[in-house]
């Protein structure tokens, strides 16, 4: 579920399906990284989405690092590239990294049912000994149709007045950035009070690959309380990899704090925790 093999994928491509490939490498430090890694060399069709340019918008007082780009205007550049809500679509990243998980989130609140994330990403494409190119495809314009779920995107006012008792909020970040340890990308440290680590990378397995339905049950089998889970991170990224996991290990009522810590830091008067309250 979301998930789909480099097996799978080329041989879907061989059956002429109705399928679109979306390349996502990106770099938090160099966003025009990825870009200049696909013309260099990206799965035959794939088009390209810009973590900045594409999967994020305009950067205000409030909103967070990466906030949402405009539903409209995300969804007429998905019509640009040929892709509507009826196109199988497969996201894929260097490897299984967070900006696919990203972009596959943001498909997939836009009510686009056919989204996938290619396990292993790029590396794990061209290991296998898939063709690649370098050719910019054009395919021809589509309408993307959204059907926007709210009830997937939750914000900081509800984070903050959240009922702790039947609540979960989980955030993604490495350990030692959720005790306030290190911070490289903020000018504050710490996590928002009560929330509980679960770290990004950690529903992986130690192949890089992702886990399998009943380890993700078993890595989360602590939340099975919960009503609600909200998931964050530093702005929304890699808060995305936990948020396919919960819905792959069968939780249903999972939304992501688009925001996340760099928005809760941008009101002067949020507290910080930084102690362990996993």
């Amino acid at each position: 579920m979301f998930i789909i093999t480099p097996a799978q994928l080329s041989e879907k491509i061989c059956q002429n399906e109705n399928i679109a490939i979306i390349d996502v490498r990106s770099n938090l430090n160099n966003p025009d990284e990825g870009y200049e890694q696909y013309k260099e060399s990206h799965l035959p069709g794939a088009v390209y989405l810009h973590l900045k340019k594409d999967l994020s918008g305009p950067i205000r007082e409030h909103g967070g690092s990466h906030p949402l780009p405009d539903v409209d205007v995300f969804a007429e550049t998905l019509g640009d590239l040929g892709i509507d809500e009826m196109t199988l679509t497969v996201i894929y990243d260097e490897a299984n990294h967070m900006f696919a998980t990203r972009a596959w989130w943001m498909l997939h609140t836009l009510g686009h049912e056919k989204v996938y994330v290619l396990e292993g990403g790029f590396t794990a494409w061209k290991k296998a000994g898939y063709e690649l190119t370098g050719a910019i495809p054009q395919h021809p314009r589509k309408t993307f149709k959204p059907r926007m779920n709210m009830d997937e995107v939750i914000h900081m006012e509800e984070v903050k007045n959240r009922n702790q008792e039947k609540v979960v909020l989980l955030d993604s970040r490495a350990y030692e950035r959720y005790l306030g340890k290190v911070e490289p990308l903020y000018d504050k440290a710490g996590h928002i009070p009560g929330a509980k680590n679960y770290f990004w990378q950690d529903v992986l397995n130690d192949e890089g690959h992702w886990k399998s339905v009943a380890e993700l049950k078993e890595h989360f089998k602590d939340l099975k309380d919960a009503e609600e889970i909200i998931v964050s991170c530093g702005s929304g990224i890699s808060a995305c990899p936990n948020i396919l996991a919960l819905k792959r290990a069968g939780f249903l009522n999972v939304k992501l704090y688009p925001g996340s810590f760099s928005d809760w830091i941008s009101y002067e008067e949020n507290v910080l925790e930084t102690k362990d309250e996993t």
